[in-house]
């Protein structure tokens, strides 16, 4: 234990951080070698040499390539949350010298981005103008990992309760239903009293397969004796989602919010049809334990002002 300890305190150095974390993302020592604009054997001799500090291997090559081995792993987890803190005290240091008044990284569902962070940002530059924000859009399967290797400093978008754990901080600003949308001029933006029936009829976006939204949605159909809709373009972003609206006369389905929004904008309507499906609500997710930079809860504090 102690000699781990010592390897992980001092004798590890950035370099040998960034060889891990290449090795890892490439799995070849080739392409990680080209990456890091050095020679295969200096990653060959580099990876040796951590690996006599630890007494462990940490990758195992075959004729497909490097793969870690569970400590191979653990380490290269460590690698990449001290490489996102190095390079967001940098990124601090450098926004100070020029003038900055710090940074934040968001990641971000596409249900929050176009209302609640948009304004929540625009408050925070309307009081911290230098403060510079960077916003990554996913879902929480991609940048819940991100939050926790540090490379992230809070969440904001859909609490899937799934994904609650001790090691989060999270809070609910707003519930946020689904409501069908069409083009502006789409006859089912007319119709009084729309049925599941004339949505079926209908070419749909759609979310993924993956995506539990979708199951959802089917299942409402299902509740209407109707089977899902056969003509479908699966996709969670907004630009496809409008953009198939307008040219194929599509129904898509949107945070109420997100469809006003749109709506205002003369982007889409709204249907008048109840889709009673269950959401979690909207909110902030963050590291338990972790303090907050002044930029970072100075955006929370916007997200809450907007969400409530």
């Amino acid at each position: 234990m102690a000699k781990i300890d010592r390897v992980l305190r001092s004798n590890l150095k950035l370099r040998h951080l960034q060889m891990l974390v290449a090795l890892d993302q490439f799995r070849h020592v080739g392409r990680a070698a080209e990456f890091l604009a050095v020679t295969q054997p200096a990653v060959s001799k580099t990876l040796a040499e951590i690996e006599r500090m630890f007494g462990l291997a940490l990758f195992e090559r075959s004729t497909r390539g490097t793969e870690p081995t569970a400590a191979g792993a653990s380490v290269v987890r460590f690698a990449r949350s001290v490489l996102a803190g190095y390079e967001r005290t940098r990124d601090e240091i450098a926004a100070e010298a020029s003038g900055a008044r710090g940074r934040t990284s968001v990641g971000a569902m596409v249900a929050a981005t176009p209302v609640l962070l948009a304004q929540a940002v625009e408050r925070l530059k309307a009081r911290s103008p230098q403060a510079t924000v960077l916003i990554e859009e996913g879902d929480l399967t991609r940048l819940l990992p991100k939050l926790r290797l540090g490379e992230l400093d809070l969440f904001v978008g859909r609490l899937e309760p799934g994904y609650a754990s001790p090691d989060l901080e999270t809070e609910a600003l707003y519930d946020d239903p689904m409501v069908a949308v069409v083009r502006p001029g789409h006859p089912l933006a007319r119709k009084r009293q729309p049925r599941w029936s004339d949505i079926a009829a209908q070419p749909c976006v759609l979310p993924p397969p993956w995506a539990s939204l979708r199951v959802k949605l089917e299942q409402q159909f299902f509740a209407h004796d109707l089977h899902p809709p056969a003509d479908i373009i699966e996709s969670a972003s907004f630009l496809s989602q409008i953009t198939f609206l307008h040219q194929r006369g599509a129904v898509a389905f949107m945070a109420r919010t997100v469809a006003r929004h749109f709506a205002a904008q003369g982007m889409v309507a709204v249907v008048r049809l109840a889709v009673p499906v269950e959401l979690p609500p909207v909110g902030m997710i963050w590291l338990r334990g972790q303090g907050m930079t002044a930029v970072t809860e100075g955006l929370a504090g916007c997200l809450r002002e907007v969400g409530r």
